[in-house]
């Protein structure tokens, strides 16, 4: 067997996600990090204890012109990452692993759909939800139709902790953020189109901030995110999907919850919350499950879905992030394709912030026509 392709990654952003990339980066043989550019010096510092093979630089430009970089990883917060991508196509176009969400703006979503069009490298959106090993089967499942035949009703819950502390506190507002339901929800509302395999067509939400960071006070004001939300999607080929976010529910046993049923029956997935979380008194954390409930011969059948320790131990996301890497690094060398591209992660920024407008005025958004028109925006339709 010869010896991997060597991958030299540099990040822009090594904060908390960038931090949990990292740990799995160095799991990965022939993979390592050359480069970091993070200005918070208590992050950098972290992330160079993770990465000692790794030197710190005072720019993007520095991470990009280098000639020990073969793609870049940009964790950065969320509302830097149009600008940097903008920068990164117009200086070395180098494949990119781009943290969610893509933007946080529907004039940046113009933006970088046009920039993806000429964009000569990969050019791969970070959604680890599609990787989690039971979001993973269920997809299957899904997709396969054996079990529920073509998917007709698509329920996500996600009941877990309140937003975490960042560095500067961005997440705390939806300028920064684009919005709970950009910020968080942009995951499930990619899960939704991967799984329908349909475009939506109109978008409803009613939401609030009901409970978290209501005390809380900062240099740029008091916070404004939103902490719980109802969303329904009805897309084009007539399937309907539901979100169910409650972001003061960290009591719950499961984080997520996935529920797809057709006219076969239904498939449903159960995935725990990051084990650091969980509290030690109740002993070992739930493993994730998935259950088969056919409608004929009825009876439920319930799998458990283990995931490797190693990919586990190393981040929050139910060791997917691992799995994300892998295949990213397979498309850097050229022995895969991009499946998560950036039309992805436009599209579910575009449904997110339909959700925030909705959930602001009441009235359910249009997505085929007006200013959150998904074929206007993506393709200049």
């Amino acid at each position: 067997m010869t010896d991997p392709i060597p991958v030299r990654y540099g990040l822009i952003g090594s904060g908390m996600m960038g931090q949990e990339h990292l740990r799995n980066i160095a799991l990965l043989p022939g993979v390592s990090v050359s480069r970091i550019y993070e200005p918070d010096d208590g992050m950098a510092q972290a992330s160079l204890a993770l990465a000692p093979g790794a030197r710190r630089v005072g720019s993007l430009a520095e991470v990009v012109d280098s000639p020990e970089v073969d793609g870049l990883l940009v964790a950065s917060p969320n509302f830097r990452h149009a600008e940097q991508l903008r920068e990164i196509a117009t200086r070395r176009p180098l494949p990119v692993l781009l943290e969610k969400p893509a933007c946080t703006t529907l004039d940046n979503v113009r933006a970088l759909a046009s920039l993806q069009r000429s964009y000569p490298a990969p050019l791969w959106v970070a959604m680890e939800y599609r990787y989690m090993p039971p979001v993973a089967r269920l997809i299957e499942a899904v997709h396969g139709q054996q079990v529920l035949g073509p998917l007709v009703m698509l329920a996500i819950r996600e009941h877990r902790f309140p937003f975490l502390v960042k560095v500067g506190d961005w997440n705390r507002f939806n300028r920064y953020t684009g919005g709970t339901l950009v910020e968080k929800c942009c995951h499930f509302f990619d899960l939704m189109r991967h799984l329908v395999r349909s475009e939506p067509v109109r978008i409803y939400a009613s939401a609030s901030m009901a409970h978290n960071h209501r005390d809380e006070r900062y240099p740029d004001g008091v916070p404004d995110i939103l902490d719980n939300a109802f969303v329904t999607v009805d897309f084009a080929g007539g399937q309907r999907a539901v979100l169910d976010l409650c972001m003061f529910a960290e009591g719950s046993r499961y984080q997520e919850e996935i529920s797809a049923v057709g006219p076969l029956g239904k498939v449903e997935c159960f995935v725990p919350g990051p084990g650091r979380f969980w509290p030690a008194h109740l002993g070992a954390p739930p493993l994730p499950r998935l259950v088969l409930s056919p409608r004929e011969p009825k009876g439920p059948r319930e799998l458990e879905v283990p995931v490797d320790p190693v990919a586990l131990a190393a981040g929050d996301h139910n060791g997917s992030t691992l799995e994300q890497h892998q295949r990213f690094v397979k498309a850097v060398r050229g022995q895969g394709g991009v499946e998560v591209g950036l039309r992805d992660g436009l599209a579910a920024v575009v449904m997110g912030l339909a959700a925030q407008a909705s959930a602001q005025t009441g009235q359910a958004i249009d997505l085929r026509r007006g200013e959150h028109a998904l074929p206007a925006l993506l393709d200049g339709a």
